[in-house]
């Protein structure tokens, strides 16, 4: 037969659209033409292909080889079609079965002597595998990610050799096992136990892990901002098995190494304050997820706020509000999910200790308002919680608090419960609820009325201050185990918004 198909899959953002590969062997001098909008990775996979054959000891047909990639505008990149033409040029050529090849999809960049190499992106791969009902060859260094995948039927292989003995059938390759891991099986070293006092940050943090509520945090150096931060993911709720494959499928298109043990656990992301938008949000000729993407449904952590620069933190407006980035490019467009909460932490001041009773401050107001200025006031806007962490005694930190310090599995069992509180009444966090939601779920009382519209007037807040304080409010309702939002749980919510400006 001189005309075979093998399918294969493409990247298109964190999407895996299918790709078949039309090998034709014709009479004519030696060629081998690729076609079907490749890159250059692509193109050279050629070579790669030629001694990896060859080296398999296979003949390599020496006539007319045109090789199609479909659909033809799709633009095709990386090694990770070497095998799927392989397959195609062996399957055209009469030395493996086509009937078998057609009902497999195959994807892995090959060496000259035929071994697979791992790519990125296979676990976007192995889900549309499954859902087009077709098995997937794949290198054996992937296996463990596209384990992941319930009910996905996965062959994973080192050697061409193995692939094309198992579609002969002379040796059947053995099935990769599903490999769930169990959500706590890696316990985080950094425990809230760890911190002395600060126990109103605490509460708040414990609120916005409970809500899934932006917090900002400002107070001076060395109060424990980042050490708080950075213990939030410890108190979080494992991630479901469907937010734990969005999440991971993110990673497996990425630059960063993949863990399957870790995979349920909320991902968290700090980049550093010198970070350009791109690398925050995404982009690239050939869109790569960018930070925002990449804590999707977990955290993202930006210590020194204010030392970013202001165009970086204006892009994070539009996905704090949509959950979703879109990167367009002169030859293509792709769209990354981004539904993280939002951790930030700053000075008061440039020098970082106005209000210090050392009196080391000698920042001006002017120099105040600049630096505070750095953040505009619609981000501000978008921060449900701005928390002061001032110093704690010395006593304190010698002797810790008279009372102890809460573990961080007591406190996350609280955020749980009060979690699936929300979770049973609507479906989300309550910071995910729509304007309809808010107005159904979070009912005040004539008293609160009056109170919240009074804050408004006095602090000049926005219509969505307005509702992000409702949205508090009723988490703060549900970790009180109350049905409904009460004068004491409004006023700690509205408690939250000092940084807020006037108009």
């Amino acid at each position: 037969m001189s005309l075979a198909i093998a399918y294969s899959r493409g990247r298109s953002g964190i999407d895996a659209p299918l790709v078949t590969v039309e090998v034709h062997i014709s009479n004519g001098l030696p060629a081998l033409n690729l076609v079907g909008l490749p890159e250059t990775a692509v193109k050279e996979s050629k070579d790669r292909v030629r001694g990896a054959i060859i080296n398999s000891h296979f003949q390599f047909p020496m006539q007319r080889i045109t090789i199609n990639l479909a659909p033809a505008d799709v633009p095709k990149e990386g090694g990770r079609f070497d095998l799927p033409i392989a397959l195609g040029i062996l399957a055209a050529s009469g030395q493996i079965s086509s009937i078998e090849l057609a009902k497999y999809e195959s994807i892995g960049e090959l060496s000259l002597g035929g071994e697979l190499r791992s790519v990125n992106g296979v676990l976007p791969v192995a889900l549309q595998a499954r859902e087009a009902n077709r098995a997937l060859f794949l290198p054996l260094e992937n296996a463990h990610e596209a384990a992941l995948v319930q009910n996905a039927e996965l062959f994973p292989a080192q050697h061409l050799l193995e692939i094309c003995a198992h579609l002969n059938g002379q040796q059947r390759l053995p099935a990769q096992a599903e490999q769930i891991p169990d959500a706590d099986m890696h316990e985080s070293d950094l425990d809230f136990a760890d911190v002395q006092g600060q126990f109103h940050v605490k509460r708040a943090l414990e609120i916005a892990a409970t809500g899934l509520h932006n917090i900002l945090m400002l107070g001076p150096p060395g109060t424990g901002k980042s050490m708080l931060a950075c213990r939030l993911p410890s108190i979080l709720p494992p991630l479901t098995e469907a937010q734990a494959l969005e999440s991971a499928a993110i990673v497996s298109i990425s630059a960063t190494r993949f863990d399957a043990n870790n995979w349920l656990k909320p991902p968290y992301r700090a980049p550093h304050h010198t970070a350009s938008a791109p690398a925050l949000v995404g982009g690239g000729s050939n869109p790569q997820p960018g930070e925002v993407s990449l804590a999707h449904n977990g955290l993202l952590f930006l210590d020194e706020l204010p030392e970013f620069d202001r165009k970086v933190l204006e892009v994070l407006r539009e996905p704090l509000e949509t959950g979703h980035i879109t990167i367009s490019r002169a030859a293509r467009q792709a769209d990354f999910p981004a539904r993280f909460q939002l951790i930030a932490a700053m000075n008061p001041c440039p020098c970082g200790y106005l209000g210090d009773p050392s009196g080391r401050c000698h920042c001006t107001s002017e120099q105040v308002s600049r630096y505070r200025g750095k953040i505009s006031g619609p981000l501000l806007d978008r921060i449900d919680m701005h928390l002061e962490v001032p110093r704690v005694s010395h006593e304190v930190l010698r002797k810790g608090s008279p009372e102890g310090e809460e573990s961080s599995a007591t406190i996350r069992q609280r955020v749980i419960n009060a979690r699936n509180i929300a979770i049973t009444r609507s479906g989300k966090a309550n910071s995910k609820l729509t304007a309809a939601e808010v107005k159904q779920i979070c009912t005040l009382t004539e008293q609160g009325h009056q109170l919240l519209e009074q804050a408004m007037n006095t602090f000049g807040l926005s219509h969505r201050a307005y509702h992000r304080i409702l949205k508090l409010a009723r988490t703060i309702a549900d970790l009180a185990g109350s049905a409904q939002i009460q004068i004491p749980h409004l006023s700690e919510a509205i408690s939250y918004r000092k940084l807020d400006r006037q108009p």
